[in-house]
């Protein structure tokens, strides 16, 4: 007699996995929102015009930041997938995410004409994920059990 196993069932994402969802999906909602108003500027002759008259420098800026904020968005939004697929590399890629996460929050820090304030907090934000989320990635039996798809 010969018994057939079934594949492994990864456990659902439930209890402290839904954080850093929430985390993903919350960033994935204001990088929409800031991408979309990014492009709404983009369309408008007054931008362009408004842009034009600080130099070619200011437009450089401007479409490097389009650029980084579309690469962003579609990281965040492949990551989601995955997430939700819960594949093998999410973690890895979770972590990379939360990285290139507080290194925009730094840019934004040293090179935004923001207030201090400001920029502490909006730094603070993904510093703070990072120190909570990245321990608990590493080290949770239940995300190893969680994301085995590959």
């Amino acid at each position: 007699m010969t018994t057939t196993q079934e594949p492994m069932q990864a456990p659902r994402i439930a209890g402290w996995l839904l954080a850093p969802l929430a985390w993903l999906l919350m960033t994935l909602l204001s990088s929409t929102i800031a991408l979309a108003i990014y492009l709404m500027m983009l369309i408008t002759p007054e931008s362009h015009r408004l842009m034009s008259a600080q130099g070619p420098k200011m437009v450089l800026l401007w479409y490097t930041s389009i650029a980084c904020a579309i690469a962003m968005w579609g990281y965040t939004m492949w990551l989601t997938i995955a997430f939700f697929k819960r594949r093998k590399n999410v973690v890895r890629h979770y972590i990379l995410w939360l990285l290139l996460s507080v290194l925009l929050a730094i840019k934004a820090f040293a090179f935004s004409p923001v207030s201090d304030s400001l920029a502490l907090r909006q730094l603070m934000f993904p510093l703070l994920a990072a120190a909570l989320l990245v321990p608990y990635l590493k080290r949770s039996q239940r995300v190893k059990q969680t994301f085995i798809k590959p």
